[in-house]
């Protein structure tokens, strides 16, 4: 009952956020993408891979979603490599906001992913019950329905949520495999670890956790597992089903990548020839250049620069993801944590050890722990730390990773501590207090930062979607209809048009104000201030947090300062962009979306920029 009321409220609270936003950056490629997908034609979007894409449109195609695929976008994305990736974008904005109602679009699209956010509850759930009986699995469901992070993700159609419910999976049924060592075992985990290959490719890292782990038997034995001399051939049994698993997985994401892109054009692979003969491998080829090609341009994408307490680094920082975790977690989440940590030292090192792991899961709790240690430790020494939802499948394991805290509390009250009867209404309270917190910050998810940050204003701390990423601009609009407003300036943390949810707004650059914007209303992105824009001048002027400070609303003052002088906008040498480019990308992608026949122009443009930028390099 515990768990049915927790996946309402995780059902209730998502849901009505995300229902309530305007569409995310990303979501803009994904939803057109996944459109086409359908169409099977996997050229848009080739970054990630089509699994979560496909099931966001499933609702939009069977509602019949109007595309064009006459139309320039579309034409133009099939004529070379790179074209997608700028084609990406308009496709998918014309798709939400021009050929069809953006509401009616976005919140169909949303709907599979807060179902697949729901079905990641229920697989803690299911899981933590199975590790440490019904009360475990409810702990374990508590801090993931809690959990800010998912809260505000989960319902947006991206890949971060569903890497993280198909990676568990995929972990525990490896763990089923080396403890039955079956041939049922072994379909049941390619099946799993296909979901998550084709969800996200950095659930490739998986693969070094099924290298790692029997290793690790051999050096720390488990209950179950044989003795010498049989352990040699049960060792290498299950180093043979584990390759047949990893095998038939390759050839399912082949298959899948393969009629995904049946109507897709090979031209990408003309370089083999035309005849029938060429043509046939190019065809046999594409999937796997498809595939391949997305694992590489992620590969070339991930150095980002990062973004902490007041401070941009050109690459990602190993505290990232710790320091994210502590912030945008409830109090009780980071209590809880310690608690657990706590009962287990006592568990493990009192004058018998205690557990709170069921018999006969002991395979199913190593693969856990292992799986996350691997992921997190990757994390850490990643390139790309830009936000916390890059950190969701070490989020996930580590709710699950809680399971045995009650049923560890019982055994330990009945081994005669007399702390552990009080501990387990402190595990409830914590629990309880969890809930109540996300109760209250909703529907604000995506700015939500608890008491450790302090009193400094968020922007000072976190960017990007760890603060706002363009979803509140409703809010916007109610601010405006309030005030009775008829003109506004916006300068949203997004590349599409912001008057489609703000009729009465436009595009706007805080660092280049003139003295025509004197006296008119401005929206700004928390993000503009100190990373992705360089506009603190205007925190001199009053202004109103919105959105949970994810925006900001100002009365610019009758006269707007010179550049550079004092309290005025920043000089064009100054100029700040989103992501740390050394050009306006936004303003590009913002460009090829209002006028799509200019997006050669703008490619040919972005091609001659990295020339000089390659060539600037190079002297130095």
């Amino acid at each position: 009952m515990i768990a049915v009321l927790l996946l309402v409220l995780l059902a209730g609270l998502a849901g009505s956020a995300a229902f309530r936003e305007s569409v995310a950056i990303d979501e803009l490629a994904h939803i057109g993408a996944g459109v086409s997908y359908w169409k099977l034609d996997l050229r848009m979007n080739p970054e990630h891979p089509p699994l979560v894409k496909l099931l966001a449109a499933a609702p939009l195609v069977a509602r019949g979603v109007h595309v064009d695929y006459r139309g320039h976008i579309w034409t133009w994305s099939g004529q070379g490599f790179f074209n997608p990736m700028l084609a990406e974008f308009p496709f998918g904005a014309w798709i939400i906001t021009r050929w069809n109602d953006h509401d009616w679009t976005l919140r169909w699209a949303r709907l599979p992913m807060l179902l697949l956010l729901l079905a990641t509850g229920l697989v803690i759930y299911l899981y933590g019950e199975r590790l440490a009986g019904g009360w475990g699995g409810a702990f374990a469901l508590c801090w993931f329905a809690t959990m800010p992070t998912f809260l505000t993700f989960g319902p947006l159609v991206l890949t971060d949520t569903a890497v993280a419910l198909f990676s568990m999976v995929a972990l525990w049924s490896f763990a089923t495999l080396w403890r039955d060592q079956s041939r049922s075992a072994m379909r049941r985990f390619a099946l799993a670890l296909t979901l998550a290959l084709l969800s996200k490719f950095s659930a490739g890292l998986l693969l070094f956790v099924f290298v790692a782990f029997p290793f690790v038997l051999r050096w720390l034995p488990l209950a179950g597992q044989p003795a010498a001399p049989e352990f040699r051939a049960w060792w290498r049994r299950g180093w043979r089903l584990t390759g047949k698993g990893i095998l038939m997985s390759a050839l399912l994401v082949y298959a899948v990548e393969f009629v995904l892109s049946w109507n897709q054009p090979t031209d990408l692979l003309k370089i083999i020839g035309s005849g029938w003969a060429a043509l046939l491998l190019r065809r046999l080829l594409l999937p796997l250049v498809t595939y391949l090609g997305g694992v590489v341009m992620f590969a070339m994408g991930s150095v980002r620069p990062a973004y902490l307490f007041g401070h941009a680094y050109p690459h990602g920082v190993w505290f990232f993801f710790p320091v994210m975790t502590l912030l945008k977690s409830t109090l009780a989440f980071v209590a809880a944590l310690a608690l657990s940590l706590a009962v287990a030292l006592a568990g493990r090192f009192g004058r018998a050890r205690i557990t709170g792991i069921r018999a006969g899961r002991e395979f199913h709790w190593r693969a856990l722990w292992l799986g996350m240690a691997i992921v997190t430790f990757v994390c850490l020494i990643s390139p790309m730390t830009i936000s916390i939802r890059h950190f969701t499948v070490p989020l996930a394991l580590l709710s699950l990773l809680l399971a045995p805290v009650p049923r560890l509390l019982e055994n330990l009250r009945d081994a005669g501590r007399p702390w552990a009867r009080p501990a387990v209404w402190v595990a409830a309270a914590l629990a309880a207090a969890s809930v109540v917190t996300v109760v209250r910050a909703w529907p604000y998810y995506m700015p939500f930062l608890n008491s450790l940050a302090g009193s400094r204003p968020a922007y000072e701390l976190v960017s990007d979607s760890n603060l706002d990423w363009d979803i509140e601009l409703p809010d916007v609009e109610r601010f405006v209809q309030a005030r009775g407003l008829d003109h506004v300036l916006i300068d949203s943390y997004n590349i599409a048009d912001p008057s489609i949810y703000v009729p009465q707004g436009s595009l706007w650059d805080c660092q280049a104000a003139t003295a025509a914007d004197a006296g008119r209303w401005a929206f700004v992105s928390a993000n503009m201030f100190a990373d992705g824009a360089n506009c603190t001048w205007m925190l001199a002027t009053p202004h109103e947090a919105l959105a949970g400070g994810s925006m900001y609303a100002f009365h610019l003052p009758a006269a707007i300062p010179a550049p550079g002088s004092p309290g005025g906008p920043p000089l064009l040498a100054n100029y700040r962009y989103i992501g740390g480019a050394p050009f306006d990308w936004r303003g590009i992608f913002y460009q090829a979306i209002r006028d799509p026949q200019q997006m050669q122009a703008i490619m040919d443009d972005m091609m001659k920029t990295f020339k000089e930028m390659q060539k600037k390099q190079g002297k130095k």
